[in-house]
């Protein structure tokens, strides 16, 4: 649905003609406004202070008809997989993002923003089935979205960026799964296959549920142990766990929680052997679900910038204290 986004400006007026005096003016005041914009790009803690590219997968995502979005129990999670070659083009979605000089050095992290904003434009590529080790599933889903339009794949996207900021500055390389930079995808196997192949530390792909209406809270999800075909996560169970209750642990100090009220009990935690993303991936990885977009308490935090830069906060905080032992 169409639908104006948190990133949208409004047309500004028409210029007039400069006159001395007013060149002048802003002549002096340019410097100072230099200033002040390096300064809110470091810091970033805004609805509007998210990367450019976030901002431009507003206009992409939100022309995506309702009719595609999951129903409200479609949690739409992993199915999300494939090969470059038939995801479409773009930039490589592996690229790695500078280090800083902080204590992270030499540790790769990868993120993996759930859905791609463009998959509802096609189905058919992102229907097909990939194996993922215990059975065949979906290459991937459009994902959910808020009553409002607001949806997954925006969200996963302004998380993902933010997060990516923080950790970078830790001095950790930082790796995206996709960062809208492609048409449609990668599959479920082809994500777990980038964080393979770039032998992370650490993987977290970041997701919003899309369950019933009073559902509510985050949960991460870890992976249970899996010995099938090409998905063997017995060498990874140990250390993703740890991952994930250091992921939950920060989240929660961070944001204020709730823990999910419907999946863990109540302990933020969920083992999953369903997912390719896990299942498929040989280094330590977690989903993180940060809410229920279709409860309207969930949905007041997850449509916050400030809340959004808590979240990233917390998963970081975990992430570091993770590959800090």
């Amino acid at each position: 649905m169409s639908y104006v986004g948190p990133d949208f400006e409004p047309p500004r007026p028409p210029r007039h003609p400069l006159r001395g005096p007013l060149i002048v003016a802003v002549g002096a005041l340019v410097p100072g406004a230099l200033v002040g914009w390096l300064v809110w790009q470091a810091v970033g803690d805004s609805d509007e202070g998210r990367d450019g590219s976030a901002a431009a997968q507003t206009s992409a995502s939100a022309s995506a008809p309702s009719s595609v979005l999951p129903a409200p129990s479609d949690d739409g999670k992993e199915q999300t997989g494939g090969t470059a070659g038939q995801s479409g083009g773009g930039a490589d979605p592996g690229s790695s993002a500078p280090a800083g000089s902080g204590s992270l050095q030499g540790k790769v992290v990868v993120i993996d923003p759930g859905h791609n904003p463009g998959n509802f434009r096609h189905p058919s590529d992102i229907n097909r089935k990939v194996n993922i080790g215990t059975n065949w599933k979906e290459c991937d889903t459009t994902g959910t979205s808020t009553n409002a339009g607001y949806t997954e794949a925006e969200f996963t996207l302004d998380v993902s960026h933010r997060l990516r900021t923080i950790l970078k500055k830790a001095g950790a390389t930082v790796k995206f799964t996709q960062d809208g930079d492609r048409a449609w995808g990668p599959c479920v196997d082809e994500r777990a296959e980038i964080g393979n192949k770039a032998e992370a530390d650490a993987v977290v792909s970041i997701h919003a549920d899309g369950s019933a209406a009073g559902n509510r809270g985050f949960h991460v999800i870890l992976p249970g142990s899996v010995h099938s075909g090409a998905a063997d996560t017995r060498p990874i169970v140990a250390s993703s766990r740890d991952l994930g209750e250091r992921v939950a642990g920060g989240f929660l100090r961070t944001t204020g929680g709730p823990p999910s009220n419907y999946i863990g009990d109540g302990t933020g935690l969920d083992v999953r052997t369903d997912l390719g993303g896990l299942n498929l991936s040989t280094v330590p990885k977690v989903f993180i679900e940060c809410g229920n977009m279709r409860d309207t308490k969930d949905v007041s935090r997850l449509t916050s910038g400030a809340w959004r830069q808590k979240a990233a906060q917390g998963i970081s905080e975990g992430i570091v204290s993770f590959l800090r032992g």
